[in-house]
């Protein structure tokens, strides 16, 4: 084990601890990790995300069951819509993206480099989430209503996203569920965690048919996330979460651009 994949399993206790004191973002780590530090190639990186973002998820999801926050009706409605849209971008879309796809002067756009470059657009897009963070928190005893229309489509996109890039995208499903399902926020928070457990892991069975899966590194990588996690709980009581989004946030963002950069220069 060289520094670099040393670092890559300290980077795993990370996501975890990210996870745990903030309840989210963590997960958009993963990718990074695996593609640079672990040396694997961001189609199986992104593979390998789902399913270390989908345990990971689960943990958070059994915690707030415990506590009662998961909508179950909420979560139903829109991970049904969510999954198939992960699965089939996993199963069909992802191959069917050519290795090659066009080339200006000396600069050719591969399937890698694609993945890699709107996988940082989507940390930009996280890292502004995170940044401004100006979530009002809804009366808890509201009324739960449903725009299911809505809500079914806001499940497929970010199914498809989820199956592109393999992040949780909660920075989409949490608005959404507040919005469109006018869940307070806490209730949102939890069940959203709910939602991406059960369509990241689901989009991961879409990869086993395509993929070689290297399972004794992803369980221990997925392992030492889940250690993070309650290292990032027990944390929590320390250290106030909401005051370490906003700097979170900053190094997503200076991360997509590293990522834009990195990728267009080879």
């Amino acid at each position: 084990m060289d520094i670099q994949q040393a670092l890559g399993y300290f980077g795993a206790l990370l996501i975890g601890i990210v996870l745990g004191l903030i309840g989210g973002g963590g997960s958009i780590l993963t990718v990074p990790i695996l593609v640079y530090l672990m040396y694997i190639n961001p189609v199986t990186a992104t593979a390998y995300s789902l399913f270390v973002v989908g345990v990971s998820a689960l943990v958070g999801a059994f915690r707030n069951m415990q506590k009662g926050l998961v909508d179950f009706r909420t979560a139903i409605v829109f991970a049904i819509p969510a999954f198939i849209a992960v699965y089939t971008t996993r199963k069909f879309l992802v191959p069917a993206i050519p290795e090659e796809l066009f080339t200006i002067g000396n600069f050719m756009l591969t399937k890698n480099i694609a993945i890699m470059l709107f996988f940082a657009l989507v940390m930009l897009l996280a890292s502004v989430s995170m940044i401004r963070n100006k979530r009002d928190e809804a009366d808890e005893n509201i009324i739960v209503t449903y725009n299911y229309p809505l809500i079914v489509v806001e499940g497929l996109v970010v199914g498809v996203l989820t199956g592109i890039v393999g992040a949780g995208g909660g920075f989409l499903i949490i608005p959404a569920l507040v919005l469109l399902a006018k869940l307070p926020m806490k209730k949102a928070v939890a069940t959203s965690l709910l939602i991406i457990a059960i369509k990241s892991l689901i989009g991961f069975i879409g990869d086993v048919e395509n993929l070689d899966i290297d399972w004794t590194f992803l369980m221990t990588f997925t392992a030492i996330s889940v250690v993070g996690i309650f290292l990032g709980i027990y944390f929590s009581k320390f250290i106030e979460g909401k005051k370490l989004k906003k700097g979170f946030g900053w190094f997503v963002l200076i991360m997509g651009v590293y990522i834009i950069y990195k990728e267009l220069t080879k």
